[in-house]
């Protein structure tokens, strides 16, 4: 069930639900995101949906993190300094990871963060950084950024977000409470401008670290 005729299944699947990006999907085919969720649900990874990943979080359905990726890029092939808000089991992360010069990833729930950062750098990310911390604050000693992607939905963008992108820059987020849409937000100097891209369905996007 993790056979790389498996994940050309999925990959078959993004494409038909409109992924178009030859980068990303070839990205998503070489990940093997069974090594990113719990063992016993293994043989449901490259069912395009979200999984429990434990304290209340999951791994994001493939469609949705192959549509932020695509739009996150843009018409770029490649980014230089990103910031993922919400590392959660890493596997966002290790789709980025090719796509980036260099990827810092937050996470505000310490086992998750613990986790991530042993999985990614035993699969040798290694231009992935990731800290313990409350993504609302983002990274300002890190940034700018060239893009930054949420992946959990507050009810607006944290100003600190917005601040820490570089001009040009691009951000994919979810926004809303119970109805959530998946958000595009491009900076032109000191403007942003907004595109609402599809609906969506995020865990809610808390402040604070969980130990």
């Amino acid at each position: 069930m993790t056979s790389q005729r498996t994940r050309n299944r999925l990959v078959q699947r993004l494409r038909e639900a409109g992924i178009s990006n030859e980068q990303v999907l070839s990205v998503m085919a070489s990940t093997p995101r069974h090594v990113f969720i719990d063992e016993a649900l293994a043989h449901r990874a490259y069912e395009d949906t979200a999984l429990p990943i434990g304290y209340g979080q999951t791994i994001s359905q493939p469609y949705t993190v192959a549509r932020m990726t695509e739009e996150l890029l843009g018409n770029q092939r490649r980014l230089g300094r990103v910031l993922e808000v919400g590392t959660g089991c890493g596997y966002q992360s290790a789709v980025l990871s090719p796509l980036v010069e260099q990827l810092f990833s937050v996470e505000r729930i310490e086992p998750l963060f613990s986790r991530a950062r042993n999985r990614l750098y035993d699969l040798k990310y290694r231009n992935v950084h990731c800290s313990l911390s409350d993504g609302s604050w983002g990274l300002p000693d890190k940034g700018p950024f060239d893009g930054i992607l949420v992946a959990a939905a507050p009810e607006q963008v944290p100003y600190a977000l917005l601040e820490q992108l570089v001009d040009g820059g691009r951000m994919v987020i979810p926004l809303g409470g119970e109805q959530q849409k998946l958000t595009l937000i491009s900076r032109d100097g000191d403007e942003f401008v907004t595109r609402i891209l599809e609906d969506a369905l995020f865990v809610p996007f808390l402040s604070g670290v969980q130990r």
